[in-house]
């Protein structure tokens, strides 16, 4: 369960850092447009901050860390989001200097489609732990 408090952690970090640069890259930037980057800052810290102290409460109440396959699921939950948010990213850092690469939503997409199909299999799993 400690991991899952680590990991909450983590991404409660990254989130507040995302909104700092945002406010700061723009302004050192003279940036007023729109770009994804300003997404950046709620999805780390709904899907990583958030997401992560809900899954160390279902950890405590119903055990669902103890399930065989969660240690997988943990890591492929991190994976898409960690991919999700290097594209937006990467694709927030071109828009605010005047760039861009036609590929990065597809990966970004991607990275939600795995962390999409990890939140049906941690319910999967906390399903198993309620019989």
């Amino acid at each position: 369960m400690k991991k899952l408090y680590y990991t909450s952690f983590f991404y409660a970090v990254l989130g507040l850092l995302a909104g700092v640069a945002y406010r700061e890259i723009t302004k050192a930037n003279d940036f007023s447009g729109n770009t994804v980057f300003v997404a950046l800052h709620t999805h780390i810290l709904m899907l990583g901050f958030f997401f992560f102290i809900i899954t160390l409460i279902l950890a405590k109440l119903f055990h669902v860390h103890e399930a065989k396959s969660f240690g997988a699921w943990y890591i492929l939950y991190n994976i898409g989001l960690l991919i999700s948010i290097g594209a937006m990213a990467t694709r927030g850092m071109l828009q605010i200097k005047g760039g861009d690469i036609s590929f990065l939503p597809h990966i970004a997409g991607l990275g939600h489609a795995i962390v999409g199909a990890s939140i049906i299999w941690l319910l999967i799993l906390l399903g198993k732990r309620l019989k």
